[in-house]
């Protein structure tokens, strides 16, 4: 199993791509803007594929990051002609549990493995091969699969059968929600009592309230600027998946709601594309007399 193709050359695609390279494990990228794939292929160098059966046949695992549901949908439909029995896909974009389940369910009878691994850690984990990821399908295909997403990522976890680890990814994604939240109405707090903010950040980074996201995220809103790692846009479709997936138990969940509400004044606003600690666009407003609702 040394034949990897990897789909989906987005921020945290292309590093991914290139640990592969680097592991002496990739065979081949595809991108749906196809300028993409070639500007890597050329890069590392590898082949960038136009046809997605083409690539399934070269490989023996195939590695997928694209953004949504229907994106992995059209894709696996892509690779099905070329894929062999005994051939794993891994899918590290961030879908609802349903949706792995049935794509699991598909590609069986072909004898095709296939794991629901989505990924934490943003762009700086992808980067630098330290990625969490959660896994679910059959045990047996998440062992085999062990050299890949060791290049990959630091912590691998098997959590169950198909749909698991999208339901921990799921869990994680309403964590960051509340997380980004917190941190945003701190700092906005701590910037209206005057406190050097950047000294600040060293020493609670440091304390019982820190974070992954305070410490990397808390020195973009000290400084207001928020180049994209994890996009608004893109936290907000993981945050209505985890709202349709607790629908399903009758639940609804209060800090995916409120998130929801302002994610979406940020895209209405123009600011879908940056970082989810634009958040604190909003939560500065409350000491500034106005209502960010």
């Amino acid at each position: 199993m040394n034949r990897v193709g990897f789909l989906g050359l987005g921020a945290m695609g292309t590093h991914m791509a290139r640990n592969l390279f680097r592991a002496g494990l990739l065979c081949g990228v595809w991108n749906r803007s196809a300028e993409k794939a070639r500007l890597l292929a050329t890069e590392l160098p590898t082949t960038a594929f136009d046809d997605l059966a083409a690539l399934a046949a070269r490989s023996d695992v195939v590695v997928v990051c694209v953004s949504a549901d229907e994106d992995v949908r059209h894709v696996v439909a892509g690779l099905r002609p070329g894929l062999r029995s005994g051939a794993i896909v891994i899918d590290c974009s961030t879908i609802g549990a349903a949706t792995a389940r049935e794509l699991h369910a598909a590609l069986l009878p072909a004898g095709v493995g296939f794991l629901d691994c989505p990924v934490s850690g943003g762009v700086e984990g992808a980067r630098l091969a330290t990625l969490a990821m959660m896994a679910g399908g059959e045990e047996a295909v998440f062992t085999r699969a062990q050299p890949v997403l060791a290049a990959l990522g630091r912590t691998i976890s098997y959590l169950g059968a198909s749909g698991a680890g999208q339901a921990a990814k799921a869990t994680n994604q309403i964590m960051c929600a509340g997380i980004i939240q917190a941190v945003a109405e701190a700092m906005a707090f701590a910037k209206a009592e005057g406190l050097p903010l950047d000294h600040l950040i060293d020493t609670l980074g440091k304390g019982a309230g820190s974070s992954w996201y305070f410490v990397n995220r808390a020195p973009f809103m000290a400084h207001e600027n928020y180049p994209a790692g994890f996009r608004v846009r893109l936290h907000a479709k993981d945050l209505r998946i985890c709202r349709e997936m607790a629908a399903a138990h009758g639940a609804s969940l209060p800090v995916v709601e409120s998130t929801l509400l302002e994610y979406a004044r940020l895209i209405d606003e123009g600011h879908g594309d940056e970082d989810i600690s634009a958040i604190y666009r909003l939560k500065s407003l409350l000491f500034a007399g106005r209502d960010p609702q």
